[in-house]
């Protein structure tokens, strides 16, 4: 990404003079540009001046407290990633953070310096990311599509429409795999039209979809009485491409006697309709695919080895999704656009949260997965942004929808109201689920001590961890007397 190349901006705020320096001289260590402050005033008019990436707050300040701080920053930089820093935590603390912005919570005196390090760093590569949201976002605006509708500007995507643009203008047969979703159609598209045959016609067939006798026929067309039920003659999907392209789909599914037919035209150019003992030339490129391991196929005896390199004259990989992930916001937005416009939708854009949820998946069904991903998010969501909560519950990890359905008749701000608590609650409960679970282990499971370095008393902390019924059972003996025990 782009802002990778340049220092991190980070601003730091605290009335710790030694704290403060020592924070500035590790970050600087890290290569980062730091700026550092002692006043939260003096900070906001450096915001007002400056742009940053990542501030680290202290809570507790003079003339502003580090959450009023918070607020202002979101205000006047909502890009800026914020982590609060304390010596006095709480939950409440905590969560009054995380509702007004802040990205992390940290805990003082630091154990080890590089806890806030690794913070700033995760920070600093999550600001990135949504840099390149809003950069993505002028792109498609100022740019649009290209022609030939392959969207991605990573290594992997770069380097097949390289092969494309080399390609294309050659009658060579060119065989394209890679796994289900990748867009194998889509560059067999964009070989047709900008090959010099782009003024005929293309053809796709998808041979994983027909009985071998449908397929032949399909394939190579039959004439009268054929088979049972060919009452004419018919012509088949060559001779339709005559002097243009054809593509074959999962070629890997053909059966080895239709195998032995598609040779015979890879080497003469010749097609025979079922039943007929007649040939008639046909002048056609042949483009095929498949997402299975033909190499594999050959060694075992389901695919012929001279069909397969008759086919593999050029190969054209293409990536998984998981493999190209820098072109998922890019994607994202182009497949918003489009079906934004098509559903007559207002939404136009993604959420940074959004993003970062879609780039955090691994993509099993690829850019095909990704698009119904966004049409469904598209479909269900009820402002100008995605947001998490229009995502599926497989990206987001969730276990039951967050949208609820709109009752008849109901009124529609209420439902809007009832998503996002629903959404925010179940933030809250993650985050207080993992601050709890980082206390107790600070505390070596101490309850008491980890309820005073909570600020709470021992009963109400053991309630907030009886919710998630892993440290304490309801008979426990307090830790005091199980010391002296």
């Amino acid at each position: 990404m782009e802002q990778s190349q340049n220092k991190v901006r980070v601003l730091i705020v605290d009335d710790e003079p030694a704290l403060l320096r020592a924070l500035e001289t590790l970050l600087q260590k890290k290569g980062h540009d730091v700026v550092a402050l002692d006043s939260p005033i003096a900070a906001t008019q450096k915001l007002a001046q400056e742009d940053f990436d990542v501030a680290l707050l202290d809570v507790k300040m003079p003339e502003l407290s580090g959450i009023e701080l918070l607020t202002a920053v979101k205000h006047r930089r909502p890009e800026v990633e914020v982590i609060m820093m304390t010596g006095h935590a709480t939950v409440e603390t905590a969560l009054a953070a995380v509702k007004a912005g802040a990205y992390d919570y940290l805990t003082k005196p630091f154990d080890d310096v590089e806890v806030v390090a690794r913070a700033v760093a995760k920070a600093a590569e999550r600001k990135q990311l949504f840099d390149r949201n809003r950069q993505l976002e002028r792109e498609l605006r100022e740019r649009g599509v290209p022609a030939e509708g392959i969207v991605g500007t990573s290594g992997p995507v770069r380097d097949v429409t390289r092969m494309i643009d080399a390609v294309a203008y050659s009658a060579a047969t060119v065989l394209i795999s890679g796994e289900s979703g990748t867009g194998k159609e889509l560059v067999a598209r964009a070989l047709h039209n900008k090959s010099p045959r782009r003024s005929q016609p293309f053809v796709a067939l998808n041979c994983g979809a027909l009985t071998e006798t449908l397929l032949e026929s399909e394939l190579f067309g039959h004439v009268k009485g054929a088979f049972t039920g060919a009452q004419r003659d018919q012509k088949g999907l060559f001779d339709a491409a005559d002097g243009g392209t054809i593509f074959l789909d999962e070629i890997g599914d053909i059966p080895l006697s239709t195998q032995v037919r598609l040779l015979r035209v890879l080497q003469e150019g010749e097609i025979k309709r079922v039943g007929s003992v007649e040939s008639v030339h046909v002048d056609v490129r042949v483009i095929a695919a498949t997402h299975r391991d033909l190499p594999r196929l050959v060694k075992t005896g389901k695919f012929r080895e001279d069909l397969f390199y008759r086919l593999n004259v050029i190969a054209i990989p293409l990536p998984p999704l998981r493999d190209r992930i820098d072109d998922v916001p890019l994607l994202a937005h182009h497949f918003l656009r489009r079906y934004a416009e098509r559903l007559q939708k207002k939404v136009k854009t993604l959420s940074p949260e959004a993003v970062e949820l879609l780039c955090g998946y691994r993509w099993p069904g690829n850019v095909r997965e990704l698009e119904n991903a966004v049409e469904r998010a598209v479909v269900l969501s009820r402002g100008d942004a995605v947001t998490p909560a229009d995502l599926p519950p497989a990206i987001t990890g969730r276990t039951a929808p967050l949208v609820r359905e709109l009752p008849v008749g109901g009124d529609e701000s209420a439902w809007l109201t009832m998503s996002y608590a629903a959404a925010k609650e179940q933030a809250l409960r993650r985050f207080e689920k993992d601050y709890v679970e980082a206390l107790m282990k600070a505390c070596d499971s101490n309850i008491s001590a980890a309820a005073r370095k909570a600020g709470m008393d021992r009963s109400n902390f053991k309630r907030v961890l009886r919710k998630y019924r892993q440290y304490v059972e309801a008979d426990e003996p307090d830790d005091e007397v199980r010391a002296q025990a």
